[in-house]
């Protein structure tokens, strides 16, 4: 089954209002399968600007897959890596970067994102993200257990640190581009408030 609207020509054009969007890196955090890396790049592309993966960026830095680093080192040694991953990846220009479910949870990344950059919490149903991790085997937290289950300990766990994102939206089983117009619709609503207090 094929993700729905993959087709660049479905973005929708750069227009001014959007200008002010891109003055900050925006940080895409949520649990695995919400769509960090697949709307962040639809995202990335409508601001016109670069997009990376937290992810891919450990991976290259550590030289082997994040399934290796998780058999091969642990949990905390990849924990350790995305943090300072992150953090390089935080003094560069403004970019649109997904990061791992886990990279939030961390306080200290928590903060240094959310100081250096616009923190956006995707949100999905526990069955959809099941769903969608289920069609790849590439997730070392759910390999060979039942995704539902492990996805609802997950959001009780990580949750409380998601919140703390500062700005919030709910994603549904929709074309990317849907999300990444809730998304902006999100964010002009931040700035908006953040100047209206200035």
């Amino acid at each position: 089954m094929t993700e729905p609207d993959q087709t660049p020509d479905a973005l929708p054009p750069m227009t001014d209002d959007l200008a002010p969007l891109r003055g900050k890196t925006i940080v895409l955090v949520g649990l695995m399968g919400v769509g960090k890396s697949s709307v962040g790049r639809r995202l990335a592309g409508v601001l016109d600007l670069p997009f990376r993966d937290a992810d891919n960026e450990v991976e290259a830095a550590a030289g082997r897959s994040i399934s290796e680093i998780f058999a091969e080192l642990g949990e905390s040694a990849f924990r350790d890596g995305e943090r300072r991953v992150i953090g390089r990846l935080l003094d560069e220009p403004p970019h649109v970067l997904a990061t791992g479910g886990g990279a939030f949870v961390n306080p200290e990344t928590r903060a240094l994102i959310n100081e250096k950059a616009v923190s956006v919490w995707l949100k999905a149903d526990i069955e959809l993200l099941a769903r969608r991790v289920s069609r790849k085997d590439n997730r070392p937290l759910v390999r060979g257990k039942d995704p539902v289950a492990v996805l609802t300990e997950l959001a009780r766990v990580r949750n409380p640190a998601y919140a703390e994102a500062q700005v919030h939206v709910q994603t549904g089983d929709t074309p990317h581009g849907v999300a990444v117009e809730a998304i902006l619709a999100a964010l002009r609503a931040h700035y908006s408030s953040a100047h209206l207090s200035s």
